[in-house]
Parts: C-alpha cells; sequence; structure tokens
C-alpha cells in the first residue's frame, strides 16, 4: 500500500473515532497527532532510502510543532489515531500495527541502550490511556486496552484490559464494550480499602457479631487482588 493511501486512512480514522471532529478544516489545523503520522509517513520513506539524516530533520520538525516525537524508522501500520497528542514518544524500534489509539502523554519506550529491538510491539485495535508508559520488548496484544498512566513492563495478551503501576492485568476475553476505559476500576484504592476496613475489624473484633463473615469477604477481595498480580 503506498504513502497516499495510508493518509487517506489516517484522515478516515480521525473521521471515525473522535466525535468532537465538526468539519473537514478541522484536520488541517487541531489534529497534531494527524500532522505528526503525515511527516512520519514521509520522514520513514525517506529513511528507508538511506536519507537517514533528511528524514531525522523532518521529524525533528514535527517534533517543534506538535510536541509528538517519533521516530523515522518505527513501524506504524495504517489508521493510528493519536488524540490531542502532547508529549507522545515513540521509540525507533516500535512496531504499531493497524487501528490503534493513542491518547496524549503516551511513551511507547526502551529499557536498554544496546542496539537491538528495544521498543515495543502495538497489535491492531489496542487503546492506550493518557500517559501511560509502555517500556521495553514487550507484545501488547490485539485489542488491549492500556489504563491511563499505567507503566506496561512485560507483555500483555490479547482482549486484556491492564492497569497500574506496574499494570496488572484485570480483565481477559474479548471486550464487548469498545469504550470501555472509563469503566477500568481503581485496584490500589480498592486494596487500600481493604486494608482499612481489615483493621477496623480486627480492633472491634471482640464486640462484632459479623466479623467472621466479613472478614471472609475481604480474604476473597485480597484473593482475587494477588491473583491479579501474578497474572
Amino acid at each position: 500500500m503506498g504513502i497516499l493511501s495510508d493518509i487517506k486512512e489516517d484522515f478516515s480514522s480521525i473521521k471515525k473515532n473522535d466525535p468532537a471532529i465538526k468539519s473537514n478544516i478541522e484536520l488541517f489545523f487541531n489534529y497534531p497527532g494527524l500532522i505528526a503520522i503525515i511527516h512520519y509517513r514521509i520522514a520513514h520513506r525517506l529513511y528507508k532510502r538511506k536519507f537517514r539524516l533528511l528524514a531525522r530533520i523532518v521529524m525533528g520538525f514535527t517534533q517543534f510543532i506538535t510536541h509528538i516525537d517519533i521516530h523515522p524508522a518505527c513501524i506504524i501500520g495504517k489508521g493510528i489515531f493519536i488524540d490531542h497528542g502532547i508529549g507522545v514518544v515513540i521509540g525507533e524500534t516500535a512496531v504499531l500495527k493497524d487501528n490503534i489509539t493513542i491518547y496524549q502523554g503516551v511513551t511507547l519506550g526502551g529499557v536498554t541502550l544496546e542496539k537491538t529491538k528495544r521498543h515495543p510491539t502495538i497489535e491492531s485495535g489496542v487503546t492506550i490511556g493518557a500517559g501511560a508508559k509502555i517500556l521495553g520488548n514487550i507484545t501488547i496484544g490485539e485489542n488491549v486496552k492500556i489504563g491511563a498512566n499505567s507503566v506496561v513492563i512485560r507483555d500483555v495478551p490479547p482482549n486484556s484490559t491492564a492497569v497500574g503501576i506496574p499494570a496488572r492485568i484485570i480483565q481477559k476475553g474479548r471486550i464487548k464494550d469498545s469504550n470501555a476505559m472509563d469503566k477500568i476500576p481503581d485496584i490500589d484504592r480498592q486494596l487500600f480499602n481493604y486494608m482499612l476496613r481489615r483493621i477496623q475489624i480486627l480492633e472491634s473484633r471482640i464486640d462484632c457479631k459479623d466479623c467472621e463473615k466479613e472478614l471472609k469477604d475481604l480474604d476473597k477481595l485480597y484473593d482475587n487482588f494477588i491473583k491479579s498480580i501474578k497474572d
């Protein structure tokens, strides 16, 4: 598929995914993510043809005007939607498949200085929440949801939801609701509430008639939390 076809897909992706767009003219003035992707398409072809300095200059200019840092050597598929886009960083050896949504502040970064595959591979249909960091040569499976501000350092299987620091898998299996990012639970808050309530029960255990049942319920909650960490 040629560069013009890829750019056409980039335009169509915004129209399909962003309910805020009201006219085509907005695409040229209000979408830094689109500008960055179009410049990347040009720079990537220059980079493959050994015009690497020119490619870096193009993306350096793009970073200056959009505040989005994309290395021209990375591989980006079609239908990529970078929403808002400020602060997005995509490293040199990153691989992005098709129809991926990336929100502002996302980093697809490396954890080593060795000249090897050191950035993540993002499979098709993934949604990456604002501020999320995906680090190292790991794979994010198809249709995965990454919660905002999560730090992902391990592979995530397809059709899963991962949240937290470090990210934990809280849901497996195909996600029916494609707009379910606002339904991601705060498992750290749940654990904190668990500890507070357990302390309260233990402090009042002498006078508490129903404590045994509630303690068992809390133990189940704790077991689920430990299981999510291991998964």
